[in-house]
């Protein structure tokens, strides 16, 4: 069994997972607010649903960013005390793969740019697209190397255009320039199921590691930026 977390899209939502990727319990509550308050007890009542304890998860899937500070910094800081407490190796999955993972789901898209506002004039940016991937009973978006560097995620600015004319999905979307008939999904959003797929497929492939080791991704240097500098104020 799996555990996985997420509150870097605005929600709070917890799954637990088989090793098959089926889904054995599930809830998100939208919003930000409260997913410090709230974190914990979705977690235990998860695990009461699915009569199960913390002793019988395998692995800690959690949202690792790109993304919202604040969130990625809540369900980093719960799997690593979790993994520490019960020694249960940790998986961080990438934000953007999850939006390209949920836009196969939803829409079918085998190749897809993901596009998540980063607020400052500027979207977190990947290329995902589906490879051959035999070690799981599902499909699998795979990240593909963007820009003229080794990453697979960069920070692109307001209006810049992408390189080819694959579909754009995710929130930040609508805040690049498109290209001619480039299709454009505004609305995936993905939840902890989507998180724990991913996270399944990664610790089948790779394993997991250790709480020291399952570490935050925010891509920006500065990520406590105040809400002015971040264009919200």
């Amino acid at each position: 069994m799996f555990l996985a977390m997420d509150t870097v899209f605005d929600q709070c939502s917890i799954a637990i997972l088989d090793s098959s990727g089926n889904v054995i319990s599930s809830q998100t509550e939208t919003g930000k607010r409260q997913q410090t308050q709230q974190i914990l007890p979705m977690i235990d009542a998860a695990l009461k649903e699915s009569q199960l304890k913390l002793a019988d998860i395998q692995a800690l899937i959690f949202n690792r960013g790109p993304g919202a500070f604040s969130g990625i910094r809540i369900n980093t800081a719960v799997v690593q005390a979790l993994s520490v407490a019960h020694d249960i190796p940790c998986v961080g999955v990438s934000s953007l793969q999850a939006i390209a993972q949920r836009a196969y789901q939803q829409y079918g898209l085998t190749q897809v740019y993901s596009a998540l506002d980063a607020r400052m004039q500027q979207v977190y940016f990947g290329q995902y697209a589906i490879a051959d991937d035999s070690q799981t009973d599902y499909v699998v978006m795979h990240p593909v190397l963007v820009g003229d560097g080794d990453s697979t995620e960069q920070l692109l600015d307001y209006d810049s255009q992408t390189a080819l004319n694959l579909p754009i999905v995710g929130n930040g979307s609508v805040l690049l320039t498109r290209q001619n008939e480039q299709d454009c999904h505004e609305d995936v959003w993905p939840d902890a199921v989507v998180i724990g797929q991913l996270g399944i497929a990664q610790f089948t492939a790779f394993g997991g590691t250790d709480a020291a080791n399952a570490l935050p991704k925010y891509l920006r240097n500065q990520a406590w930026k105040t809400l002015k500098e971040q264009g919200k104020a």
